[in-house]
């Protein structure tokens, strides 16, 4: 903090130097006075820059900048020049006083006049977004309850803070359109007497939007040094109101009576938003570091050929270990929810770094789990999302792949036809309740999901790779609220939201209050809402689909399509944070994503084996009394059975063997229970290979038909992939990496 403050006060020093040898400007008005103003010149740009830097790497709050501009495959919107200048001028800002993030309390913002509670001043925050309906409490802007020029928006710092300009946004609501169009900026040191950010020797006007959702930067002409700050609204849209959200930038400076918590890490991690080509190169330097436990691989690539890496940390990478789980983190579904993304980025570094100081935790984590990490799923969005940068970007830019799809929405809608083939049998007991096939529409070359347009060349390659490890346990990681969702996220006969629980929803509560209530952001009791949802009252935990219905997620497709269990964590309130809130979230989530982890050894496992040969037996199903879920073993005829604590009848059956039953017991303690079956072969299917000697052993025929469905998915994606990339050659949209 020292190193900061000295370094701080030093460019403010200098600024002040300059500043001095400039005459002042006369203004007549009687309140107005004397500002202290840091011209922010190019002398200084490089001093402040190299604070930013500096700052960053420390992972303290001081003056830290956006991210620098990306090195690598950039769409044609990426490149143009407006952009690339904002993102110039950026570079000497200082970060959010964190109004999107929450760090800001409601305390710190009053206002002129509001028109009701849902409008208040507390709802003037960056990207926060409304309920459907307008007129409640959680409305989506500050709007004043007079329509002139005389009211503002203030925020008290707690401290003398540089301020460097304002983020502006209009009303977030489907029913109404309001947004300035034009303000002015005002600083106090005691909200009494107030100065107007000047531009020369005229009061400056800063631009404001022309729309509800795109968030318009306005930097100062000159900083200015204060405890308050005010925007006061000129201009708004002729057929709205005076309504805004608003996210300020400013730098505190250092204050003897006052101390603020730092927002520092232990863990010397690389803190920052990495775009593809500095995530490659993260990547390649965790493998070097830990070559003997990592193991870097791609599953396929994106629309724009960015290739979708993981990373696999384990104590004999590239091979899976019998008995041994699989688990898997998927971040970057969304590509501007980029939390997920550095999580999993300094998840990499944090195990490989503990595991050489012989941390016993991490070393057992990695010698009987086998960990995927997928840092981004969706990386074509994130560098849409990145070249705008953190507070610019807005709530939806980059959040579908190129093609506009959502791929939260993109994979096979299990739930409907599992559903539908229950209301239709006559014997529900024979219907499927695991390893549902592929419907045929979604495997051919123009495979078209109902729900989403198009199946994205990302979906089809996180489908073949769940056919290719037997993953146990996996969490998607998003953003925009703080709350950890468990299947079904899909509710029966399209009702908008509606608890629609899974035959495993005791174990799925579970799995989600065990990140839920380790989690440092999400268990403070005394956190606000994100936006309009109180998931506080859940414990911050909810079913998918009661809080609402998403048909062709990824959870459901995981729990109906392979054995993996898997639940969706919403990281933070900002999609976005700014690179000086990364230590901070990392220490909020820590704890979380290890403990989480864990879980995959709860409940049973064992090994399928036949009587005669001690040969495994793969896709033997496993079958638990009173719990309509089955699920298959693996290729070497091993399973994992995710469970709570209780006393289990599991039975065991494969096409032309005799099923096995034997009762389980799962403990407390985070280990699992080795329930292994020896099962013999049928009468039937002794004799027929009597008769006929060297034939293998059936599949059962729903098996069959998902192994079909599966390769001719693969097939198509093939052909489809070739067919792009003809495409691209012919015209290209950038260089591939």
């Amino acid at each position: 903090m020292a190193r900061v403050s000295v370094a701080l006060w030093t460019v403010l020093t200098l600024a002040l130097q300059v500043a001095t040898e400039t005459p002042p400007v006369k203004n007549n008005n009687p309140n107005y006075t004397e500002p202290l103003q840091i011209n922010l010149n190019p002398t200084l740009l490089p001093l402040l820059s190299k604070l930013n830097t500096d700052t960053t790497s420390s992972a303290s709050p001081g003056v830290a900048g956006p991210a620098l501009p990306p090195v690598g495959p950039q769409s044609p919107k990426a490149n143009d020049k407006t952009g690339e200048k904002q993102r110039a001028r950026r570079e000497g800002a200082c970060p959010p006083v964190g109004l999107e993030s929450l760090r800001a309390s409601d305390s710190q913002l009053s206002a002129s006049s509001y028109q009701r509670a849902g409008l208040a001043p507390h709802r003037g925050r960056l990207n926060i977004q409304s309920g459907i309906d307008d007129g409640d409490e959680y409305d989506g802007a500050w709007c004043a309850a007079v329509d002139d020029g005389n009211q503002w928006l203030q925020f008290d710092a707690l401290r003398p803070t540089l301020f460097t300009g304002v983020i502006l946004q209009g009303r977030n609501s489907i029913w109404s359109l309001n947004w300035v169009e034009s303000y002015r900026v005002l600083i106090s040191n005691d909200s009494a007497v107030w100065t107007p950010c000047m531009n020369g020797s005229v009061e400056a006007v800063f631009d404001g939007n022309r729309d509800p959702e795109t968030p318009v930067l306005g930097m100062f002409p000159v900083g200015m040094v204060g405890r308050y700050i005010r925007i006061n609204p000129l201009t708004w849209h002729k057929n709205g109101s005076v309504c805004l959200r608003a996210e300020f930038l400013g730098c505190p400076l250092s204050d003897p009576d006052r101390t603020v918590p730092q927002p520092e890490s232990e863990d010397n991690l690389d803190f920052r938003h990495h775009n593809y080509q500095e995530m490659r190169k993260l990547l390649k330097a965790v493998h070097e570091e830990c070559p003997n436990i990592t193991r870097i691989y791609t599953i396929g690539k994106s629309y724009l050929g960015l290739k979708l890496y993981v990373m696999e940390i384990s104590d004999n990478p590239g091979k899976h270990e019998l008995g041994e789980p699989e688990f898997r983190y998927v971040a970057g579904m969304h590509g501007n929810e980029v939390l997920g993304r550095e999580l999993v980025l300094n998840l990499m570094q944090y195990i490989c770094r503990e595991y050489k100081r012989n941390n016993q935790r991490i070393v057992r984590l990695v010698k009987y789990t086998r960990i995927h990490l997928l840092p981004s799923m969706n990386p074509d969005g994130y560098e849409e999302a990145y070249q705008k940068g953190s507070e610019l970007s807005g709530w939806a830019l980059g959040r579908y792949s190129y093609e506009g799809i959502d791929m939260n929405h993109n994979f096979a809608d299990l739930n409907n036809i599992m559903w539908d083939e229950q209301e239709n049998a006559k014997d529900k007991s024979k219907v499927s309740n695991h390893y549902i096939p592929l419907p045929e529409y979604y495997t051919s070359e123009d495979a078209f999901c109902p729900h989403a347009t198009q199946v994205a060349p990302e979906t089809r390659a996180v489908i073949s790779w769940m056919q290719t490890v037997p993953f146990v346990l996996s969490a998607n990681l998003h953003g925009g609220e703080l709350v950890v969702t468990y299947p079904y996220d899909c509710t029966r006969n399209w009702i908008p939201r509606e608890n629609t629980p899974t035959a495993d929803d005791v174990f799925f509560r579970w799995l989600a209050t065990v990140y839920a209530s380790s989690n440092q952001a999400m268990a403070n009791p005394d956190r606000r809402v994100c936006h309009y949802e109180n998931f506080q009252q859940h414990n911050n935990i909810i079913n998918g689909a009661d809080w609402h219905t998403v048909p062709g997620s990824m959870n459901d497709f995981s729990y109906l399509h392979t054995n993996c269990f898997e639940v969706t964590v919403e990281l933070s309130c900002d999609k976005f944070p700014h690179a000086s809130e990364l230590p901070t979230e990392w220490e909020n989530n820590k704890e979380s994503l290890l403990l989480y982890m864990e879980q995959v050894h709860r409940g049973i496992k064992g090994v399928v084996r036949d009587k005669e040969t001690k040969g495994p037996i793969s896709d033997a199903i496993i079958k638990v009394r009173d719990l309509d879920h089955d699920i298959r073993s693996a290729t070497d005829g091993d399973f994992w059975r995710l469970l709570n604590p209780g006393e289990y009848v599991v039975t065991a059956w494969a096409e032309g063997y005799l099923p096995g039953t034997r009762k389980c017991h799962v403990g407390t303690d985070p280990r699992p229970t080795v329930c292994s079956f020896t099962l013999t072969k049928t009468p039937q299917q002794l004799a027929l290979e009597a008769r006929m000697k060297g034939v293998k052993t059936p599949k059962d025929l729903q098996l069959r038909r998902r192994d079909a469905q599966v390769r001719k998915l693969r097939v198509t994606t093939k052909l489809l992939n070739q067919r792009r990339q003809k495409q691209q050659r012919l015209h290209p949209v950038q260089k591939n990496q």
